[in-house]
């Protein structure tokens, strides 16, 4: 049977397992940093002291047992085992005896093994005249000493060989020592060492807590700043930069949110200024057509003729409402991020001669020549409705805002990666001061000749968006009474966002 924790239980689980607070994770990692060497450390220390006094304890016991051996060969222990000569007898009396006092002194045993392994000494005195027979003391009769320290059962193993030297110089191991001590004492002493180390370990922990507690504060400090500053902006209770320059990365996300914010008010101030131009557009000519209207209707019996001048302006006027509510449906349309282009593979050439045929009816009305220069074969990907707006209106613009007898020149090329489509003119050029707004909705460098020629102050937005969604570029250079040049720039193949 399952049980099923409330939803806000296990969410309150889920952020204590992961603890996702910023100063619990440094708190964590101090904490981390400062106990885990300090208990490795303490466990290092203890095995180091181990090893080295097990190391002592069988160099000590070894060097007694060498001077035993020294003894046992001199006093021909091995060979009169068996012999009831007296005086043999009390020497292996002697040497018993100090078997035995090794043996208590290091709380531990002696044993004496001969030649077919059997034990001649035990200083236990159970295994008198049996037969040894352990990997260990065949080592030793063929010569290797070995040393064992087994500290789960407690003890010291040892085997020492006892080597007999012939008159020629030979040797040979005519006897072995097992020998097993106790590690009692050893323990004893890494015990007290034990405690003492977990007390001044308990010690550190504490200071190491504290530390940590403090330092996590310190250091979190500054981003508990910004949230505060930010959250200021947020109530709308301060106006002004934030600045926190604590740490470089305080810093830098400081700097990323005011730029944020400058960019936001940026589009505030634009969205506000893009209403109160689409209010005052839109309400233009409606304003013109009610002044109409009324000026009908305060005359009586008014002549035919006048009716339908009156009547030609109000249509003049809703067919240029109509220009800007379609202009504007056209800039949001673009400026929507989800709108895909239908992109293909076209002859730019081809659309660039189309689109001046279209456009050279209304440059004869003005007497404006238009020429295209195709400097060589274009092929790109792109979406054409939107390649023929970019086209159309720099034309067009060209084209109204010339000269009579003026000329319009278009310059197609392109390199490896892009294609360029540049559009001069003789025209009444940009006053500089305005170059750096005529791409803005609604702005207008000659407003009293843009209404003369129906704009919108849409068009060069428009433009700019799709050329934008072409991932291109526009420049424009002009020198006002001479004349503009506007420059597109468009990859030749188009690459989606991902």
């Amino acid at each position: 049977m399952s049980i099923k924790l409330p939803e806000n239980v296990r969410k309150r689980i889920k952020q204590i397992v992961y603890v996702r607070s910023f100063r619990a994770r440094i708190c964590l990692l101090i904490l981390l940093v400062g106990i885990v060497p300090s208990v490795l450390l303490r466990y290092g220390i203890l095995q180091a002291y181990e090893n080295r006094a097990v190391e002592q304890r069988s160099a000590t016991v070894q060097n007694q047992l060498l001077v035993v051996a020294k003894q046992l060969l001199s006093n021909n222990y091995f060979a009169t085992y068996h012999s009831d000569d007296v005086s043999l007898s009390a020497s292996r009396q002697v040497i018993n005896a100090e078997l035995e006092t090794i043996s208590n002194l290091y709380e531990g045993r002696v044993m004496i093994i001969g030649q077919g392994c059997k034990v001649l000494k035990d200083t236990y005195g159970i295994s008198e005249g049996k037969t040894m027979i352990s990997e260990e003391v065949i080592k030793c009769f063929l010569g290797e000493n070995t040393s064992h320290y087994d500290a789960e059962n407690g003890y010291i193993e040892m085997t020492t060989p006892v080597v007999a030297t012939a008159a020629d110089g030979s040797s040979a191991v005519v006897g072995v020592m097992l020998t097993s001590v106790s590690n009692a004492s050893i323990v004893g002493i890494l015990d007290v060492l034990n405690q003492k180390a977990i007390n001044l370990e308990a010690i550190m922990i504490m200071v190491i807590v504290a530390m940590a507690l403090f330092l996590s504060g310190v250091l979190t400090k500054p981003f508990k700043k910004v949230t505060e500053e930010i959250q200021k902006v947020k109530d709308e209770t301060s106006e002004k930069a934030l600045s926190v320059p604590d740490y470089v990365e305080t810093a830098h996300i400081v700097d990323a949110f005011n730029e944020i914010l400058g960019r936001m008010n940026t589009l505030n101030d634009s969205r506000q200024e893009f209403v109160a131009n689409v209010s005052h557009e839109l309400k233009t000519p409606m304003t013109s057509v009610k002044v109409l209207a009324d000026s009908l209707l305060a005359q009586e019996n008014a002549p035919a003729e006048l009716y339908r001048e009156f009547m030609e302006d109000m249509v003049s006027e809703i067919d240029r409402e109509n220009r800007i509510i379609t202009d504007l449906l056209a800039l949001v349309r673009m400026e929507n991020k989800t709108q895909e282009l239908n992109i293909v593979s076209l002859n730019i050439n081809d659309l660039a001669e189309l689109t001046l045929k279209r456009l050279r009816p209304i440059a004869r009305k003005k007497d404006v020549e238009v020429v295209l220069e195709s400097m060589r074969p274009v092929t790109a990907e792109v979406d054409e409705v939107k390649m023929t707006l970019i086209m159309a209106n720099l034309v067009e613009n060209a084209i109204k805002y010339n000269r009579e007898h003026g000329w319009v020149k278009v310059i197609l090329d392109a390199d490896h990666q892009f294609f360029t489509f540049q559009v001069d003119d003789s025209g009444i050029g940009i006053p500089e001061e305005s170059l750096p707004h005529i791409f803005e909705r609604f702005y207008r460098a000659d407003k009293s000749h843009s209404r003369e020629m129906g704009g919108t102050g849409l068009g060069l937005a428009i433009t700019k968006r799709a050329v934008l969604m072409h991932k291109g570029s526009i420049t424009v250079t002009s020198t006002e009474g001479e004349g503009s040049s506007f420059t597109v720039k468009i990859p030749l193949n188009y690459i989606a966002d991902t």
